[in-house]
């Protein structure tokens, strides 16, 4: 079974399964085949039998670590789910990895040094580790799975209204390693960030019909650092998104949302 088919099938189970517990297919980190704790090795791939049990992992917090590579290995091995999502498998004793505590087996690697791996397989991430000089220092940007267990899941009302959502936190706050011991929790957006997001996903929403704050924050995140409209393009087309086709006009209005956000003319 080719990657797509894989991806299109765990797409297709884990919206329906969001629905049964309530939580949106987007908060679902992975799930697991027959067991509730983070094992790697009973991750859901292509293949479930009738009598399975399929156990969701929610999203946790973010978190951020600064790391030196002092040895040519990080000792770490990677996996994926082959919907875009690559995985902590193991953590070799004794290793650079091993050494850091925040990071742990289940971890969802997200970006390596600001660059998105979403959507990667994981030897491909495993590569871009790999390349990444020894004695250098970069930063990799981890998705943990949500510690607090089953708590939180309830059977749905029957009167249809939503459950109240408990220990999730508000998901805008990253917890930061440096290299040097130090931790902090900081606040994933400030406000001229939101809502230039707010404004992108606004655009998206009227232009084509898509309501994504990942890709709302994707796109502000390209155009966080350019000076014009022209890089920002390049940016873009040089980015997984140019799979879009977003038209020259469209663009302009989404520089347009950045700038404004830039320059405080957004209101909240």
């Amino acid at each position: 079974m080719s990657s797509q088919s894989r991806a299109v099938r765990l797409v297709l189970l884990e919206t329906p399964l969001g629905w049964c517990i309530e939580i949106g297919r987007k908060s679902i980190l992975f799930c697991t085949l027959n067991s509730h704790k983070v094992d790697m090795s009973n991750l859901l791939g292509g293949q479930i039998g009738l009598n399975d049990f399929i156990f969701a992992h929610k999203k946790g917090r973010p978190k951020e670590v600064e790391i030196v590579k002092s040895e040519d290995a990080l000792g770490l091995t990677i996996t994926d789910n082959g919907a875009g999502y690559a995985f902590i498998k193991r953590i070799k004793s004794g290793s650079v990895i091993d050494r850091i505590p925040h990071i742990q087996v289940g971890d969802h690697i997200e970006k390596l040094d600001g660059v998105n791996v979403v959507g990667k397989r994981h030897y491909e991430v495993a590569r871009m580790l790999k390349d990444i000089p020894t004695g250098s220092t970069f930063t990799i940007r981890l998705v943990e799975p949500m510690k607090s267990g089953f708590q939180g899941i309830a059977p749905r009302n029957k009167g249809g209204a939503k459950q109240t959502k408990q220990g999730y936190g508000s998901g805008k706050e990253t917890l930061r390693f440096k290299s040097n011991g130090n931790a902090a929790i900081e606040d994933e957006h400030d406000d001229a960030t939101q809502c230039g997001i707010d404004a992108i996903n606004s655009l998206l929403d009227s232009f084509m019909g898509i309501n994504d704050t990942e890709l709302a924050t994707q796109i502000w995140d390209l155009g966080s650092n350019k000076t014009n409209s022209m890089d920002f393009a390049e940016a873009i087309d040089a980015s997984d998104l140019e799979a879009f086709g977003f038209t020259d006009d469209f663009i302009i209005e989404l520089w347009g949302a950045v700038t404004d956000a830039r320059q405080g003319r957004h209101k909240r």
